[in-house]
């Protein structure tokens, strides 16, 4: 039995299992309190993990951390969301702890290759996985193997630029299609005057009288308004508590409103991936995480015809994009598969 370890910003998560698939023997979740740093995760960690090492005979451990790391030298670069990870020798730490070889990885480079080996993306040579979460990573496996490029980061798609004008580090196709992005979005539009899409108004502005003209803008701006308000109400009157998921929510009821930000999401991360495909041609790209859960209607099928758009055109129709398959789980499964023979080990 292995022990698999999965460090995010908002929830910690240990496991234990063979490493050949199949349901994990044992889950456990805890919650992550940002005020407590690393600390507090490292201390969780301790206790959890030594408890399980005490119930089953564990030969080592994988980590799936949420963040850039070194995975060959055992070494946190950094967390986003938790302080204290900065360069932090957590392969080395839990040598020291729990007196077994310790392997360590991406968070999504983890899940791509669980997906990759027990999901979705099972019997394909190349598979890349998107999680689209509070942030929005990717992953690559070829053969079986993580790709990880010169060891400090690959296959990051959620920090591509959507187009030569976006020049500033923060303009990512992540800052508008992860959770965060889809809900900043949505509270900027509800921020602002309430103004008309010119798509909409297209068929019925044509050959129209100068009146007939101004009604119409009335009454489109009316409708938003409408959604607009429906979309605030979601929220208790309070824009900052204006999230991905509640925007997700609204779509699925007919707010157009919040069917215009998803698919503003939708744009960014279609052409983000048709990007990689016209790079790495792969046979299957696995799309995971919380915000995926919005499913086909919502999110899938749009993505699609976003990528169908803008992909090298001999490639359409040579690979598949679909939901993963592992859940909340697919971390752990992936730093199990890590931890029975997937990686460097450091003690």
């Amino acid at each position: 039995m292995h022990l698999g370890i999965e460090i995010g910003g908002t929830k910690l998560q240990l496991g234990v299992g063979s490493g050949a698939g199949g349901p994990l023997v044992v889950l456990e979740r805890f919650d992550v309190d940002p005020a407590r740093g690393a600390a507090g995760i490292l201390e969780t960690m301790e206790a959890a993990g030594s408890r399980l090492a005490q119930r089953y005979q564990l030969k080592s451990i994988g980590v799936g951390f949420g963040g850039p790391v070194r995975a060959d030298q055992g070494i946190v670069l950094k967390s986003h969301q938790i302080e204290g990870w900065t360069e932090f020798p957590l392969v080395a730490w839990c040598g020291k702890v729990f007196g077994l070889p310790a392997y360590l990885g991406n968070d999504c480079d983890i899940a791509c290759l669980a997906e990759a080996r027990f999901g979705a993306g099972k019997g394909r040579s190349v598979v890349f996985y998107v999680t689209i979460g509070s942030g929005l990573g990717g992953g690559l496996v070829i053969d079986g193997q993580i790709y990880r490029g010169n060891g400090v980061a690959a296959a990051e798609i959620g920090h591509l630029r959507p187009g030569p004008s976006a020049d500033r580090p923060e303009e990512t196709v992540e800052s508008i299609a992860s959770g965060w992005g889809i809900a900043a979005l949505a509270q900027a539009r509800l921020a602002e005057p309430m103004t008309h899409q010119l798509k909409p108004l297209q068929d019925g502005l044509r050959k129209r009288r100068p009146e007939d003209v101004r009604q119409r803008l009335i009454e489109v701006e009316e409708v938003a308004e409408e959604f607009a308000a429906d979309l605030l109400g979601r929220a208790d009157g309070k824009i900052d508590q204006v999230s991905a998921k509640l925007v997700g929510q609204a779509a699925a009821d007919g707010n157009e409103v919040a069917i215009e930000v998803l698919s503003h999401a939708c744009q960014a991360l279609g052409w983000g991936i048709a990007q990689m495909i016209t790079l790495l041609s792969p046979h299957v790209i696995v799309i995971g995480g919380g915000v995926a859960q919005m499913g086909e209607a919502l999110l899938l099928a749009p993505l699609r015809e976003q990528v169908d758009r803008y992909v090298f055109p001999p490639l359409r129709g040579t690979f598949s994009l679909v939901p993963a398959e592992l859940g909340e789980a697919v971390v752990v499964h992936g730093a199990v598969a890590l931890a029975a023979g997937e990686g460097v080990a450091f003690c």
